[in-house]
């Protein structure tokens, strides 16, 4: 995983996890209390945290050559309260696992060896 890619996967992966706590606060708030005016702060919140967690998620898989269904997953996971901190847990686990980040063949290429 570069150097930033893994940084900004982890940063987005809790933004939008605690993005969509908030979301499911405000929406048992406008359903339960009758108070509907977070609902359209944090709702635009937790979708744009979103699009930066699919794409942040997709290059990590990407990097970490993660199976099609494993992806999916890891994606889908920004969607379901909770999942996005699993998921940056198993993401962080299989980066340990192989050691040191894997690096791109780029950032290699000058290195003795």
């Amino acid at each position: 995983v570069q150097s930033r890619a893994l940084p900004v996967f982890r940063f987005f992966a809790y933004a939008t996890g605690i993005a969509l706590l908030l979301l499911v606060v405000a929406m048992v708030a406008k359903y339960v209390g009758d108070d509907d005016r977070w609902v359209p702060l944090v709702a635009p919140l937790h979708g744009w945290l979103y699009v930066g967690y699919v794409v942040s998620a997709f290059i990590v898989a990407g990097k970490l050559r993660w199976s099609l269904f494993r992806t999916i997953a890891l994606l889908l996971a920004g969607t379901i309260p909770l999942a996005s901190f699993v998921a940056e847990r198993k993401v962080m686990e299989q980066v340990r696992r192989q050691g040191a980040a894997p690096q791109t063949s780029t950032a290699s290429a000058g290195s003795p060896g």
